[in-house]
């Protein structure tokens, strides 16, 4: 019977290298082969109280730990690290497929995606999605005690990446976050434009929108630009006649008072439900046709979508 595991406090919650804390003395290689102890990857373990399978912060900090010299968390991982949780992308983009990785009874858990150097060696694990590259030190940094790459480089890296509504949703996620502003973007592009995937981020950036506040809210308004209907106005503040503030919509065209908002689950909720009924009255009274959408009517229904949008700018028009 192998030995009860005791805890050391600084083992307790976080990824740690088996190999080292054996090293320190503060377990046995027995001791890490008792259920106290989940081994992640190779060598690196976590104490059961502090195992959360669909964490991705665990699974960064645990990954961290494995890359070699000059790599870095990036894509997907990086921005949800720098505050923009891009990682259940895949499932409101029909069409697209980036790798994801699948545990028994447990749903679809997005890798971590990690940046090496061209030379650099990484053991293959499900839970890992390498991508190689050239990473000069100036696009690496360390963000909440872990190698990543930079804001700007993370936002150029998946704004390269299709289809052009996942790469754009990426951008605003990021540049809504003000971890990268738009002219720094730009210019970084510029001084890469020969690098895989330039041309779809020359196209992404002269859509993007840093007021965007929803990757949905993004979707919606590319849909309703490529059908013709811009330009059109992102989170914009609607007065009364009397110059009083009285509500912020989520797409506008103020020349003609139509609106268009989308509405994600919160807005079922009760307490929503009715400070919504207060700002649509005071919305109507203030002269504003609003159209409101869900997700299903974006991704599964967007002819319908652009439809009732373009009806309601040619009723104003006609007036």
């Amino acid at each position: 019977m192998p030995s009860p595991a005791q805890v050391p406090r600084r083992l307790s919650v976080l990824p740690f290298r088996g190999s080292a804390a054996v090293a320190e003395g503060l377990l046995s290689w027995t001791m890490l082969r008792s259920p106290a102890w989940i081994r992640l990857l190779p060598d690196v373990y976590v104490h059961r109280n502090g195992y959360r399978d669909g964490d991705h912060r665990m699974w960064c900090d645990a990954v961290a730990l494995r890359l070699p010299p000059g790599a870095a968390i990036a894509g997907r991982s990086a921005a949800f690290l720098w505050g923009a949780d891009l990682l259940g992308l895949d499932a409101s983009t029909p069409g697209s497929s980036p790798p994801t990785f699948r545990t028994a009874g447990r749903g679809t858990r997005p890798p971590v995606t990690v940046l090496l150097p061209r030379a650099a060696r990484l053991r293959p694990h499900p839970r890992v999605r390498p991508v190689r590259s050239v990473l000069p030190d100036t696009d690496r940094t360390r963000f909440a005690g872990l190698p990543v790459t930079t804001a700007l480089r993370t936002a150029f890296d998946l704004g390269r990446q299709g289809p052009r509504v996942d790469a754009l949703v990426a951008v605003e996620a990021l540049l809504h976050r003000r971890v990268v502003k738009l002219p720094a973007l730009r210019a970084y592009s510029a001084a890469h434009a020969g690098w895989p995937g330039a041309a779809l981020l020359r196209e992404v950036l002269a859509l993007a929108e840093p007021l965007c506040e929803s990757p949905m809210e993004t979707r919606l308004r590319l849909l309703l630009l490529d059908a013709g209907l811009g330009p059109l106005t992102a989170q914009h503040d609607v007065h009364d006649a009397r110059g009083r503030f009285v509500a912020r919509v989520d797409l506008a065209w103020p020349a003609l008072r139509v609106a268009v908002e989308y509405d994600g689950d919160h807005h079922r909720e009760r307490a929503h439900f009715r400070q919504d009924v207060a700002r649509l009255n005071a919305l109507r009274a203030a002269g504003w046709l609003v159209v409101r959408f869900t997700a299903d009517d974006v991704l599964r229904h967007p002819h319908a979508t652009v439809a009732l949008v373009r009806q309601a700018l040619r009723e104003r028009a006609t007036r």
